[in-house]
């Protein structure tokens, strides 16, 4: 793994927990993304699709925190975060009983009339939830539209979000995930 490019990608993640910019991500930080996420959608968080979303962002904490020793009320620093996410998602075998739960649930939020397919609009309200600058968001989903469809489908949002966390390749389309590197 390229781990310039790796630290990159985990350094913006990061940043869109770190909503406050104080340098400390903690559980209220994540939740807090995926209330925004909700929000975006207009999605009670009791509803299924609400609940699916907090409990894949309350495992991803609670299992970063579990791999790096600490107990979940704790915050966890930049340094700490790349290590944690590269011990339990990126080289761990954490992934994908894990991780890829909580990118099904926002992705599925984002196809609201369950077609399987997202639109530009829907992508943009996913990305201003986490603080994607507004002129970078068509970019990214052109970037992610290889076959030029105008849309997404649920399954290509998910493993864009595999290939940004886990991929080592610099021109892999997922690394747009949230616009340009």
């Amino acid at each position: 793994m390229a781990i310039d490019l790796l630290n990159h990608k985990l350094d913006r993640a990061f940043d869109h927990i770190d909503a406050s910019g104080n340098g400390v991500v903690e559980r209220e930080d994540l939740l807090g993304l995926g209330a925004r996420i909700l929000v975006g959608f207009g999605e009670s968080p009791t509803s299924v699709a609400g609940a699916s979303l907090v409990d894949g962002f309350d495992r991803i904490w609670s299992t970063l925190s579990k791999t790096l020793e600490r107990d979940g009320d704790s915050g966890i620093a930049r340094p700490d975060f790349r290590r944690g996410m590269t011990a339990a998602f990126v080289t761990g075998d954490l992934y994908d009983p894990v991780f890829r739960p909580a990118t099904v649930a926002v992705a599925e939020l984002c196809d609201g009339d369950g077609d399987g397919e997202i639109g530009p609009a829907e992508f943009r309200t996913m990305l201003c939830a986490f603080g994607v600058a507004y002129d970078d968001v068509d970019e990214a989903f052109d970037r992610l539209d290889r076959a030029g469809r105008g849309t997404l489908t649920v399954d290509e949002l998910v493993l864009a979000a595999a290939d940004y966390y886990r991929g080592d390749d610099p021109n892999a389309a997922g690394n747009w995930l949230f616009g340009p590197l």
